[in-house]
């Protein structure tokens, strides 16, 4: 079955009635779509079709890192009308809002993470694949003093790994 069909049904769905019976709205388990229009909210963002459609996408499958031009080919792939430059505003949107964190990994392409918690990351060169990294208590010790009017907001480890000649590619 295509995703373009759960896609399409929850974006004409309506929130559940604030009035409907207390027991069941117990019971129920509460309408993923719902609770993405109520995250944009709180981050201070309008609950748009196109956002909500992109955001599906994006926080659907879990945490993971994708490029614009990923989350595009998967828009497309759900017959989601959208231009490859709304995709890049609003994932920056979303990242000015604090729902995703850009990765600054590779020169040509910029990485968005739907964790957007503090944690670092393995970067597959050979194949652009982004991983995060076991939380092993790495520290980042001797930084230097921030220029005068500034502050350090957080450090980030990338480390970067390519796939030594002859090794298998495991799956």
């Amino acid at each position: 079955m295509s995703d373009l069909v759960p896609l399409k049904a929850l974006l004409n769905a309506r929130a559940p009635s604030i009035a409907g019976d207390a027991l069941s709205a117990a019971n129920r388990r509460g309408c993923p779509l719902s609770d993405l229009r109520d995250r944009l909210r709180r981050s201070g963002l309008r609950p748009t079709r196109q956002r909500l459609s992109l955001g599906w996408l994006l926080f659907g499958r879990g945490d993971r890192h994708l490029t614009a031009e990923m989350l595009y080919d998967e828009a497309v792939r759900a017959k989601v009308p959208v231009s490859l430059a709304t995709v890049y505003n609003t994932l920056h949107q979303f990242t000015e809002a604090g729902l995703l964190r850009q990765l600054a990994l590779d020169g040509s392409k910029a990485y968005f993470d739907t964790n957007p918690s503090e944690h670092h990351h393995f970067f597959l060169e050979d194949e652009g694949q982004v991983m995060d990294m076991p939380d092993c208590g790495i520290t980042v010790d001797s930084l230097p003093d921030a220029p005068e009017g500034m502050e350090i907001a957080g450090v980030e480890v990338i480390v970067r790994l390519r796939r030594r000649p002859g090794s298998v590619r495991q799956s």
